[in-house]
């Protein structure tokens, strides 16, 4: 199977150019062939080549190698991460080893072996690939560190209340001091101690995130201090815990109000301590990780009913910052509204999918109460369940829109009639518009103007 390669030839003998070529079609996709070295800035504006054998020299009687050491320049001003093979008689050795110091790749001798033009080809080659590979990652890693480092990049909002958070993580971001971040499910806790990482001096170390919910009683101390081999039955090897994982770096402890108060206490004392010790070890670890946690609980109270030990909720809060529910965040609801269905849109192959005012209206009538993880759900949902080129309020079955009952006619008025029927059908198809247009012998676009008639 031929590599999927380009392959320049550069020399002004054509039998030589015309030998290598045939050779090396053999084993390469794309091989071409120029006579004259002025070309050569053209043929790489054109195509990239991975791979370029340049003569030393191309005027008669030439061997001082200016010629190739001038060409070798240009190719790398132009394509850096080429590589360069010199053709070169047996007495310009010395030429091609000064023009492996210039950048290029290696030299083959005329006459040439073909097993050796092969192998430095075939080497040459995988360099440039392996320079290319580097090269996107390098770039790949500008762009992602660019992103990140953009002022909470991850949250998206202008609201008042919403800057107020972003005020408070700018102040406590280049400090080391212990925070606790308080909100109801779904608002976003993580993001924001993300983001506080990400702007503090820890910023180049690793962020752990533990969901304290998830952990067992039987496992805590394991997962979080780390255990020796053969501590317990399934203690196969040592393993260090989080929060050595997290050293130097920020450890995230969500949900923290879910701990037991024995828990509790073992956590306390790492906290103060700053010191570790593992499952079946008597030695003391030392650890320097930033403590972030987060609860949707309401800490003072559970400490108030012995739940929740208050020394400890003097420890991790020495700042602490709230997040509000979208509910407070109307101006955002919107940002977020077209970011998700942005997201999902493209994710689900609808492009010209939109959200319509009176659509949005109702969004922000609703109360949300699972915050924005809902919201994210509820647009991926609709956007998989939509028809047409809109969403519709039909389309977010978790919506309240209200469904009037036949119990509730005051007057049997024609149009409330008509705004329960379509909604009762769009319900009993979850949201499905064209069969409830079909239950109702419309058609879809006159079911769709009804809706729009109806804000539904």
């Amino acid at each position: 199977m031929k590599e999927k390669g380009r392959i320049l030839i550069v020399d002004d003998d054509n039998y030589v150019m015309l030998s290598i070529r045939i050779m090396l079609e053999q084993h390469y996709e794309d091989v071409r062939g120029i006579n004259n070295p002025l070309q050569i800035e053209s043929a790489l504006s054109e195509n990239h080549y991975d791979v370029i054998i340049l003569d030393m020299n191309f005027q008669a009687g030439e061997t001082s190698g200016s010629d190739g050491l001038k060409y070798l320049k240009l190719i790398k001003e132009i394509s850096p991460t080429t590589s360069v093979v010199f053709i070169t008689a047996y007495g310009e050795i010395n030429l091609a080893v000064e023009a492996i110091k210039e950048g290029a790749f290696d030299f083959i001798v005329k006459p040439w072996q073909n097993e050796k033009l092969l192998t430095t080809v075939s080497a040459a080659f995988q360099l440039n690939r392996s320079a290319k590979k580097i090269q996107s990652l390098t770039s790949k890693q500008t762009v992602l560190k660019s992103m990140l480092d953009a002022p909470f990049s991850d949250i998206i909002g202008e609201s008042d209340a919403i800057k107020r958070v972003f005020d408070q993580i700018e102040k406590v971001a280049v400090t080391d001091a212990n925070v606790l971040i308080t909100g109801e499910n779904g608002t976003g806790k993580e993001l924001v101690a993300r983001a506080i990482h990400r702007a503090s001096n820890r910023s180049d170390e690793v962020f752990v995130s533990v969901d304290m919910g998830a952990i067992t009683e039987t496992l805590f101390e394991s997962e979080l201090f780390g255990h020796k081999k053969g501590a317990f039955t399934d203690a196969k090897t040592d393993r260090i815990g989080k929060f050595e994982a997290a050293n130097g770096g920020t450890i995230f402890l969500d949900e923290i109000g879910n701990l037991i108060p024995p828990l509790q206490a073992k956590l306390l004392r790492v906290i103060q301590d700053q010191r570790v010790t593992p499952v079946g070890s008597n030695e003391l670890r030392e650890i320097d990780a930033r403590l972030i946690c987060a609860t949707n609980a309401n800490l003072p109270q559970m400490v108030k009913n012995d739940a929740f030990r208050q020394d400890l909720l003097f420890r991790i809060n020495t700042i602490e910052i709230h997040l509000p529910p979208l509910r407070e965040r109307e101006d955002d609801l919107i940002l977020l509204a077209e970011h998700f269905l942005n997201v999902y849109k493209v994710k689900y192959g609808k492009k010209g999918l939109f959200v319509p005012d009176y659509v949005l209206k109702k969004l922000k009538k609703y109360d949300w109460p699972g915050n924005i993880r809902e919201l994210q759900h509820s647009i991926e949902r609709a956007v998989i369940m939509s028809d047409g080129k809109q969403l519709h309020v039909g389309d977010f079955s978790l919506l309240d829109t209200n469904t009037t009952s036949d119990s509730n006619f005051e007057s049997l008025n024609l149009e409330d009639l008509e705004k329960w029927a379509i909604q009762t059908a769009i319900k009993k198809h979850q949201g499905n518009v064209s069969n409830a247009a079909s239950e109702l012998g419309l058609s879809r676009g006159a079911m769709y103007r009804r809706m729009e008639k109806y804000e539904l």
